[in-house]
């Protein structure tokens, strides 16, 4: 397929509503802003979720009427978060498989993030890569350090492919503590996904002042985009995001320009191997 796969990450679990009023953190808020973001072009949604008083939680409960609300209120396949916080337990990251997501991420590796550290054992890595193997999850492996395509390929060497057979990649660049957010990084990543296996896929994002160069870079690799206010919140110096609406229309945009318009949802879902609904 020759067009663009763009998945929103509307909310993150780093920002906080009082500084983004935009951020929405209610399922309804979540849902009103997956169905603009669908209608502009998104075809995945990478969901975090808060609480009542919009502090980031994995309450299971609340995975379940979020899961079950998007299903119901748009064709977006649903990517589960496994991140959580950093104060997260195993356990409960495991868990948000039971929500019965169509994707969840798999982080490749620890990482720091600013101040804190994401710690994601090897153990931990491979059981969640077969929990979702066995409830037909499909995969989408995040990558902050070029070093964790490596770890990815001996997962995948060592454990088999996803379900659905299709092996997708999200390079998160920019953050404290990961890769660089540069064409450079990039392209050192674009050689190694060469060596995994045949097919792979991959998209990028760009965090805070790296998301334009990432995007761009991305598209020219042969790339796809990931785009939302849990990875940037300034639109432009000085002007603030005004909704994950406008990420997504710019990342429409520059697909466009770069002739590769946006693939559909069913065109996504033949791409990623995740069933029809």
């Amino acid at each position: 397929m020759t067009g663009t796969l763009i998945t929103v990450t509307p909310t993150g679990a780093e920002n906080s509503k009082a500084a983004v009023p935009a951020l929405p953190v209610t399922i309804d808020e979540l849902v009103a802003t997956a169905k603009e973001c669908e209608a502009l072009g998104a075809a995945i949604i990478h969901v975090h979720i808060r609480d009542d008083a919009a502090e980031p939680t994995l309450d299971r409960g609340r995975l379940r009427d979020t899961v079950a609300a998007l299903r119901q209120s748009t064709g977006l396949i649903i990517q589960l978060s496994s991140e959580g916080v950093v104060t997260d337990s195993e356990s409960d990251r495991l868990a948000v498989l039971d929500a019965g997501p169509e994707m969840a991420s798999c982080t490749m590796g620890t990482v720091n993030v600013g101040d804190g550290v994401f710690t994601n054992r090897w153990e931990f890595i491979v059981d969640l890569h077969g929990r979702m193997q066995e409830k037909s999850i499909v995969g989408e492996y995040e990558i902050f350090d070029l070093g964790q395509l490596t770890s990815l390929q001996r997962l995948l060497d060592k454990h088999g492919l996803p379900f659905g057979g299709h092996v997708h990649v999200d390079l998160v660049m920019g953050v404290p503590g990961g890769m660089p957010g540069t064409a450079e990084a990039l392209t050192a990543c674009h050689r190694a996904i060469r060596d995994l296996p045949d097919g792979t896929t991959f998209s990028a994002t760009g965090i805070g002042r790296t998301t334009i160069p990432v995007m761009l870079a991305s598209l020219s690799a042969g790339g796809h985009l990931r785009v939302g206010l849990a990875d940037t919140i300034t639109y432009a110096k000085g002007q603030p995001v005004e909704s994950n609406m406008q990420l997504v229309a710019r990342a429409v945009g520059f697909a466009q320009l770069a002739q590769r318009p946006p693939l559909t949802t069913a065109e996504a879902r033949e791409l990623l191997g995740v069933p029809a609904r």
